[in-house]
C-alpha cells in the first residue's frame, strides 16, 4: 500500500498513518452520505426520478470505492486475522463496519433492482416502499459511522 505524507494531527505527537486511498474514501463517504440525505428530501418532494438517479448513483459509487479502497484493505489487514478477530479492536470494528457494510450494499442493489427493472420475480419484490427506503437510509448511516470508528482505529487509535 502506498503511504500517504505524514499528516499533523491537532493533538500534539500523533501523526496519522492512512493512506491516500484510506482518505480519499473517507471524504467520498461523507459526500455519499450527504448525496444519501438529498436523495431523500427529493423522495420527499415526489421527485421520484432524480431520487432513484441520486442514490443509484451513491450505491454505484460505493461499489467503486468498495472494490477500489475498502476490500484490499480488509483482504490484507484483516483476512489474515481472522482467527483472533475478536481480540483487537483494530479487527472487530473493521469486521463488523464490513458485515454491516456488505448487508447495506446487498440491500441497496435489491432495492434497485426492484425499482428499476423487471430482472427480481414478482413474488420477491416489495410493494412498499417507505419501510425498505429507510431502513436502507439508516443502515447506511450506521455503516458510515461505522466506517469513522474503523479509520479512527487502524490510522488515529493506532498511531498513539
Amino acid at each position: 500500500m502506498i503511504r500517504s505524507t505524514m499528516l499533523r494531527h491537532p493533538l500534539p505527537g500523533v501523526d496519522l498513518l492512512a493512506t491516500f486511498g484510506a482518505d480519499l474514501n473517507l471524504v467520498v463517504q461523507f459526500i455519499m452520505g450527504a448525496a444519501l440525505v438529498a436523495g431523500a428530501a427529493l423522495a420527499k418532494k415526489k421527485r421520484y426520478t432524480a431520487h432513484g438517479i441520486c442514490q443509484t448513483t451513491v450505491l454505484l459509487l460505493n461499489l467503486i470505492m468498495i472494490a477500489l479502497v475498502m476490500l484490499p484493505s480488509f483482504r490484507l489487514q484483516v483476512v489474515p486475522a481472522i482467527p483472533r478477530v475478536f481480540r483487537k479492536r483494530y479487527y472487530t470494528v473493521a469486521t463488523i463496519h464490513g458485515l454491516l457494510g456488505t448487508a447495506a450494499q446487498l440491500l441497496g442493489l435489491y432495492i434497485i433492482l426492484v425499482a428499476g427493472t423487471n430482472i427480481v420475480p414478482q413474488s420477491l419484490r416489495f410493494t412498499r416502499w417507505k419501510p425498505w427506503m429507510r431502513a436502507e437510509l439508516m443502515l447506511w448511516w450506521i455503516v458510515l459511522l461505522g466506517g469513522m470508528a474503523t479509520y479512527y482505529a487502524w490510522y488515529i487509535g493506532s498511531a498513539r
